[in-house]
């Protein structure tokens, strides 16, 4: 073994014991590239991210370089409260705290100890047995719009939309509330479960054929929670595009500059 070899060993020994990897970055095959270019590629120049707890995914769609408009929807009170001040420092970046489902109206949120695994929905054994700081610990009323309400207030004709939901569940009801809104949505990343987690939840299998009826393929998929004895992948997330398919092969779609 090389030195350079062993030293290259080490020090990613090292880093693992503190909790961190080192891997090769490519920017072909790295999934933020992919992601970012997908966004290009379909033109998308507004964001629409439902279930934005803290602010963490406009963060991550910032440290991208993505330059679009940000509209975040947080029903929990202490978590809108860390989103509303993050959002106010962008002035392309707006948030409302609110949640988004199939119909308008008011609910009650099952709050949990974790904050972003708080569900309209009842949580499962399988979840707080395989994440104990996800137990719900209050409950908190909430208002609902829908997707299609907040598109007509937000959103242009022209705008064409990347839909994000990160609701611990409740990803179906909020689909059904965009019907009105499919045809400018041009793409979804969606936070599915692969065993049920939340009663009444629809499993990973129901939802990739539920949004491929809706004209959206899946394009990439990243695992998001394990369980930590057993290794059972529990949740993904999800990113879908429209794909414009000619003569078996995709149309290419003109790239927006402000991405870039």
């Amino acid at each position: 073994m090389s030195s350079i070899t062993y030293i290259k060993q080490w020090i990613i020994r090292l880093a693992r014991r503190r909790g961190y990897d080192i891997v090769r970055y490519s920017l072909q095959s790295h999934s933020d590239t992919r992601f970012i270019k997908l966004l290009s590629d379909h033109s998308v120049n507004v964001t629409l991210d439902i279930g934005a707890n803290r602010g963490q995914y406009g963060d991550f769609l910032r440290s991208l370089g993505y330059r679009g408009k940000i509209i975040s929807f947080e029903p929990l009170g202490t978590a809108f409260a860390d989103l509303r001040e993050k959002a106010q420092r962008d002035r392309n970046w707006l948030c409302e705290h609110v949640a988004i489902g199939a119909t308008s109206g008011r609910t009650l949120l099952h709050v949990a100890a974790n904050s972003q695994s708080s569900s309209i929905l009842e949580m499962l054994p399988q979840h707080s047995e395989s994440a104990p700081s996800s137990r719900y610990i209050a409950d908190e009323e909430i208002e609902l719009k829908t997707v299609d309400t907040v598109v007509q207030q937000y959103c242009r004709d022209t705008d064409r939309i990347f839909l994000k939901i990160d609701t611990q569940g409740y990803e179906r009801w909020i689909l059904e509330g965009s019907r009105n809104s499919f045809p400018h949505i041009e793409g979804l990343e969606l936070e599915m479960s692969m065993v049920p987690l939340y009663k009444g939840e629809t499993l990973f299998h129901e939802m990739v054929s539920y949004v491929r009826t809706h004209g959206f393929t899946l394009m990439s998929l990243e695992p998001v929670f394990f369980h930590p004895r057993t290794g059972q992948l529990l949740q993904v997330n999800g990113i879908f595009f429209r794909t414009d398919m000619v003569a078996g092969t995709e149309k290419p779609i003109q790239p927006d500059p402000s991405l870039r």
